[in-house]
C-alpha cells in the first residue's frame, strides 16, 4: 500500500515505469484475466464499487487517518515515518490509493500503478508483516464505514467486492516486493562478483588478475569473463594471474585456468601463472594437469618482469639510468 512511500521517493521516482516489473512477473493481457478469475473479480464488482465513489470521497479522511493511527503507534512501523512532512506526504499518497479502489476499473496501467507498492516496500525495509498487518486495519476501517452508512445487504455486497480486489493488489504487491527483492541480491552478487574478480592494468598491455578464496563453477566463468572481455578493452598482451591467495587448487580450479589460458590465447594474448607455492606445484603435477601453454612463476614480481619482458618493456634501477656514459678511448 503506497502509504509506506518515503517523502524523498516522491521526487525521485515521479513517473518512474514499472514495467521492468511488469515484464518479471508476466504480467500481460492474458494473466490479469488469470488474477482476476482466480480472485473470482468480475466486471460487476468493479461497477459497484465505482457506484460506491461518493461514500469513498466522503470517508477518506477518517479511514486513513484511522489507519495511519496504528502504523504511527506501533514502534517499528513509526520509523518508516521519521518527520511531519513525509506523514503529510504518505497521508496524501494513501488517500489517492483509497480512492483508486472506486474507479471501477483493473485494467493493466490500474496494475502497473499498483506494483510501485510492493518496489517501494522492499526498498525502505518494510517487512511483509507489517505490510500485511496493516491491511486488517484498513479493512477494518472500511467495513466499519460500510455497515455504518449502507443497509446490512448492501454492505455485505460491496464488502465483499471491495475484498477481491484489495486482495488482488495484495498479491501484486507481494509479487514485485519478491521481484524487487531478487533484483537487489541480483545486483549485490554482480558487485561482489566484480570485486572478487578485479582485473588491474599494471602496464599497457599487461594485466593482472590477483585471485582470492575458493573457486567455484560460477566464479571460473566470471573470471574468465572478466578476464576476456579486460582484454578486448585494453587490447592487452600480456594477462598474470596471481594465485597467492587461493587456498585449494583441485582439478576442477586447475581446467578452469586452462580454459581460461585457451580462451586468452584465442585473443592473441599469453598468460603469466604466478603465486605457485611448493604445495601447489605438487599439487598440478599430481592430478597431471598440462600448464604448457601458460608461463608459471613463483612470484608476482618476477611474473610482472616476464609479463613487461614479453611486450618489449623492463625495469631497469634508476642509478642504471643516471650513470654517465663511458667515453671512447683516445687513440
Amino acid at each position: 500500500m503506497s502509504q509506506i512511500q518515503s517523502h524523498g521517493d516522491k521526487h525521485s521516482h515521479v513517473g518512474q515505469s514499472y514495467r521492468h516489473y511488469m515484464e518479471m512477473l508476466r504480467l500481460d493481457e492474458a494473466e490479469l484475466r488469470s488474477r482476476r478469475t482466480f480472485c473470482e473479480l468480475t466486471d460487476e464488482d468493479l461497477a459497484r464499487l465505482a457506484s460506491l465513489r461518493p461514500f469513498a470521497e466522503k470517508h477518506t479522511k477518517d479511514i486513513v487517518e484511522g489507519f495511519y493511527e496504528l502504523l504511527l503507534s506501533h514502534p517499528e512501523s513509526r520509523k518508516f515515518f521519521p518527520d511531519e512532512a513525509t506523514i503529510r506526504y504518505v497521508k496524501r499518497t494513501q488517500s489517492e490509493y483509497f480512492l483508486q479502489l472506486f474507479d471501477g476499473r483493473c485494467d493493466l496501467p490500474y496494475v502497473e500503478n499498483r506494483l510501485r507498492v510492493g518496489a517501494v516496500h522492499e526498498r525502505i525495509g518494510m517487512p511483509p508483516k507489517l505490510y500485511l498487518g496493516a491491511y486488517r486495519r484498513y479493512l477494518q476501517l472500511i467495513h466499519d464505514k460500510l455497515h455504518a452508512e449502507l443497509t446490512q445487504a448492501e454492505a455485505a455486497a460491496a464488502y465483499r467486492s471491495l475484498l477481491k480486489l484489495v486482495f488482488f493488489d495484495m498479491a501484486l504487491a507481494n509479487d514485485t516486493y519478491i521481484a524487487a527483492n531478487v533484483d537487489t541480491i541480483q545486483r549485490h552478487q554482480a558487485a561482489l562478483r566484480e570485486m572478487s574478480t578485479p582485473v588491474i592494468r599494471v602496464h599497457d598491455r599487461v594485466l593482472l588478475l590477483p585471485l582470492v578464496g575458493a573457486i567455484d563453477s560460477l566464479r571460473a566463468q566470471q573470471i574468465m569473463d572478466t578476464v576476456l572481455l579486460r582484454i578486448v578493452e585494453e587490447k592487452a598482451k600480456c594477462v598474470i594471474i596471481d594465485i597467492a591467495g587461493v587456498a585449494v587448487v583441485d582439478t576442477k580450479v586447475a581446467d578452469n585456468l586452462v580454459k581460461t589460458t585457451a580462451s586468452v590465447r584465442l585473443l592473441g594474448a599469453q598468460t603469466i601463472l604466478t603465486g605457485i607455492s611448493a604445495q601447489v606445484a605438487r599439487t598440478i603435477v599430481q592430478l597431471g594437469v598440462d600448464v604448457s601453454t601458460m608461463h608459471t612463476r613463483s612470484r608476482l614480481q618476477d611474473g610482472i618482469e616476464l609479463a613487461l619482458d614479453l611486450v618489449g618493456k623492463a625495469i631497469v634501477e634508476k642509478r642504471m639510468l643516471a650513470a654517465p656514459a663511458t667515453a671512447p678511448d683516445g687513440g
